[in-house]
């Protein structure tokens, strides 16, 4: 049977570290970084007679992107204690939430090709993160660094919505821009701040009865995630037809050859032997704790994208792509107050900004310049003293060597040439050495204008007022 015979099932858990300053049961810091295991205590390294105590911030954080994804939040939750071994886990056991988490039955909104689609939120709960392991590239053995062991994590579970890899990466996208909004996590993918396991299976179109499920671990980007779920889903694809059976298992991805790798069989909740943790007391939350929060959310992407629809004005396309990151949304608001030109703003950001972005695999909040230096560039535009071509040489330096747009352009010499006399001589000189491209104009040929204008350009290197060139073309043409 072909692909297109079976429908894909896909759910995923996503894990975002909290960006509270300490962690989630002591007083060690948070910070990414650190030199290993300078950031831990007996608390956090689980040595005997230490008991945890419940950062309140955690909590707090977890109701907010609770509510941010419109879930129920309970009044009544608990922790509890989710038995397994692994060397970066000290404590053999991780303290998270089985049966009554914090956050219920949410939603998320996206916009794939097929049209709009709900995609229904399980559970959010709490739980702290393991350790991590340094492997020796040379197989001799593993360091352990326990500074990230006890980091509070929101775990975001979906339901098994999601049918291909384009409403995967949809709704990660969302879910990131959402967390960010409600400044909950930093979801600097690189450090691992947000990561997802993703649960993928397939069944025969029709069929009422899941697949079994293979879950790939631990994924913090992006093209991987996308990738992997495409690879995955042609190889169990290939396993029924050819009369296999697939095995539930956790997966591990490999960039490079571009295949996933068993690691083990997956386990089930009975594995875990979950029990309610007896060091920690119940979590009770009022009603007026709960809305107090809700009234401290701020404006979520969904309804700061409306906004710029009416308020800016901007294209469907363009709002989402400047509200799907808060930093880029908070640039593109105040660098259009401070220029009064939010048309302009809106144009440097979708295209060479977000072109130089994707080029070096850069978060936008990790822009090096402000929305004050942004806005110069676009007023130095306006007033002429550079060109468009120009600016965009400017973005490119205000990127690579980040300092102030007028001291890029004094030291390069990028000033405009505005200056009628020199133009003149410049337009002169391009009709002279280019006479098809004047008799094209001539028989009416408007795009010869265009040829002309860029040759003139890159006598100037660019330098040369644009409109100034047109009309003196124009005038000498007639």
């Amino acid at each position: 049977m072909a692909r297109e015979d079976y429908e894909v099932v896909i759910g995923l858990e996503v894990h975002a570290e909290l960006a509270t300053k300490t962690k989630i049961f002591c007083s060690c810091p948070t910070s990414f970084g650190a030199a290993p295991n300078t950031h831990i205590c007996p608390i956090c390294t689980a040595m005997p007679g230490t008991l945890p105590v419940l950062n309140e911030k955690v909590v707090e954080y977890a109701v907010r992107a609770g509510l941010a994804t419109e879930c129920t939040i309970s009044q009544d939750s608990k922790n509890d204690r989710k038995n397994y071994f692994y060397p970066d886990l000290p404590k053999a056991y991780q303290i998270s939430q089985y049966d009554k988490p914090l956050c219920e039955h949410g939603k998320i909104e996206i916009d794939p090709s097929t049209g709009r689609k709900s995609i229904g939120i399980t559970r959010i709960h709490i739980e702290e993160d393991a350790g991590k392991l340094n492997h020796d590239e040379f197989g001799r053995g593993s360091l352990v660094d326990l500074n990230r062991a006890g980091v509070p994590l929101i775990e975001i579970v979906s339901e098994p919505d999601l049918r291909s890899s384009e409403e995967v990466d949809l709704y990660l996208r969302k879910l990131k821009s959402i967390l960010e909004y409600i400044e909950v996590s930093d979801c600097k993918m690189q450090e691992g701040s947000l990561r997802a396991d993703v649960n993928v299976s397939i069944r025969k179109k029709g069929a009422k009865e899941y697949g079994t499920r293979t879950e790939m671990k631990n994924m913090n980007s992006f093209r991987s995630i996308t990738r992997a779920i495409e690879y995955e889903i042609d190889r169990q694809v290939d396993v029924i037809d050819n009369g296999g059976e697939v095995e539930q298992e956790t997966l591990r991805w490999d960039e490079v050859s571009g295949k996933t790798f068993s690691m083990r069989d997956k386990e089930d909740a009975q594995d875990y032997r979950y029990f309610p943790d007896p060091d920690l007391v119940a979590i009770k939350l009022s009603d007026e704790y709960i809305e107090n929060i809700r009234k401290s959310l701020p404006e979520l992407p969904e309804s700061r994208k409306q906004r710029y629809l009416t308020e800016y004005h901007l294209s469907e396309k363009d709002a989402n792509i400047i509200t799907s990151s808060k930093y880029l949304s908070d640039l593109f608001e105040e660098a259009s107050k401070i220029c009064n030109n939010p048309k302009a703003v809106n144009n440097w950001i979708i295209s060479d900004i977000s072109r130089i972005l994707n080029e070096t695999e850069m978060e936008p909040v990790a822009i090096p310049f402000d929305s004050k230096q942004l806005a110069k560039l676009v007023m130095l535009i306006d007033k002429g003293t550079i060109s468009s071509s120009i600016a965009k040489k400017v973005l490119v330096e205000m990127f690579e060597h980040p300092r102030d747009p007028e001291d890029i352009i004094d030291e390069k010499g990028w000033v405009q040439i505005s200056d009628e006399g020199a133009i003149r001589e410049v337009v002169s000189k391009v009709l002279e050495n280019n006479p098809q491209s004047v008799a094209d104009y001539k028989a009416g040929k408007e795009k010869a204008l265009g040829y002309l204008v860029g040759q003139a350009m890159k006598e100037t290197r660019g330098k040369a007022n644009p409109q100034m060139l047109n009309q003196m073309f124009k005038e000498e043409l007639k």
